[in-house]
């Protein structure tokens, strides 16, 4: 006889029960891990800015987030962006904020901007046909160490800037560099520009003579040098101190500010020193990411005091290159008609906001500075 179940009793039934573990992931706690809105960095003021938002993290890091170390490599050396490519230290490469806050849309702003005035400055000129009253000295001027600067603006944002961003740690730094890079291409390519508009401003301009005072003039081989040698540099750091900081010290600012800036109007000419201007600004603005990159660095806790060693050394190696490089390029400021300033009142300000500079950075002064 068979035995059936009761109505209201039902066999047991056997599932699966979930288990719910502490995954890792949702376990960290993390700067915005109490609020609404994700965050997954600490930015620099109370809230993030679209700056950091969308720079920060960018490029990937197994110091953050790559617990399998680099995604991507080569074929014959380290993968990702190592830091050993510096000889500087730094306890947190990702405390770096642009204080200019430079990211994708600023630049495209900024540079159209910087060219539409130049442009409209040169419309303007040939309008009221301004270069007609240059004086014949000027004109020579202009062709010969003008020209000659193009190729010191453009080896820099080439050849130096260009190279050190791709090999700094975190995209917050290479973004700032890369700036900088096209700053100088931008600024060079003005000058190319400005140098084919005199050419055909009927004034007798020779818009070729520039590659020949490059190449072999002796006043301009210094400048050249300097300019080459910092190409050669493999350690991104030191690239950007020597020319950021040294070079654009004391012969960028030598050239474009204290002589340029200073004499053009005084000689009939309006239109190159607002052409230059624009280059001293870019200047401006990159020396400020420039002061604040390396003032991190030397105030590190764990790593300054060896930092401001390192960076005394290339000052030793850099000054006096960079020393010969302006003082030959005095010649220059005899050519012009009318000189409102003298090479020694121009090197002495050069010199002077380089120890400025040096002084903001905790570093000592080097010895050739003075001499």
């Amino acid at each position: 006889m068979t035995t059936q179940a009761k109505p209201d009793e039902r066999a047991e039934r056997s599932f699966p029960k979930p288990e719910f573990t502490d995954a890792e992931a949702g376990a960290l706690e993390f700067p915005s891990s109490g609020s609404r809105a994700f965050n997954y960095f600490t930015p620099r003021r109370m809230r993030a800015t679209t700056y950091e938002d969308v720079t920060y993290d960018v490029q990937p890091d197994p110091a953050r987030h790559l617990t399998q170390g680099w995604i991507y490599g080569f074929a014959k050396g380290p993968g990702g962006y190592p830091e050993e490519w510096t000889a500087l230290r730094s306890s947190d490469w990702h405390a770096f904020r642009d204080p200019n806050g430079e990211w994708e849309q600023t630049i495209y702003r900024n540079n159209a901007n910087v060219v539409r005035q130049i442009q409209q400055n040169l419309a303007d000129a040939k309008l009221a046909e301004a270069y007609a009253a240059w004086p014949p000295a000027w004109v020579r001027f202009v062709e010969r160490n003008l020209g000659a600067w193009m190729h010191a603006e453009h080896g820099l944002g080439m050849h130096v800037f260009m190279a050190a961003q791709r090999s700094a740690p975190t995209n917050m730094i290479n973004n700032a560099i890369a700036v900088n890079a096209m700053h100088k291409l931008r600024f060079a390519q003005d000058l190319a520009l400005y140098n084919l508009d005199l050419s055909e401003s009927g004034i007798g301009f020779d818009g070729s003579v520039h590659r020949e005072v490059w190449q072999e003039d002796p006043v301009w081989q210094s400048v050249r040098r300097n300019v080459e040698l910092l190409t050669t540099v493999e350690d991104w750091a030191e690239a950007l101190f020597a020319a950021g900081v040294v070079y654009e010290s004391l012969v960028g600012e030598l050239f474009r500010s204290q002589l340029v800036m200073q004499i053009a109007a005084r000689n009939g000419d309006y239109v190159t020193p607002a052409l230059v201007g624009t280059g001293e600004q870019d200047h401006v603005r990159d020396l400020g990411y420039t002061r604040e990159l390396f003032l991190l660095l030397v105030r590190d806790e764990q790593h300054g005091a060896r930092n401001r060693e390192v960076l005394g050394e290339w000052l030793d190696r850099w000054i006096p290159v960079s020393l010969r490089a302006a003082r030959d390029l005095q010649p220059i400021w005899s050519q012009p008609q009318e000189k409102a300033v003298s090479f020694t009142d121009s090197l002495a300000a050069a010199r002077d906001g380089l120890r400025s500079l040096l002084a903001d950075l905790d570093l000592t002064e080097p010895k050739e500075l003075s001499q």
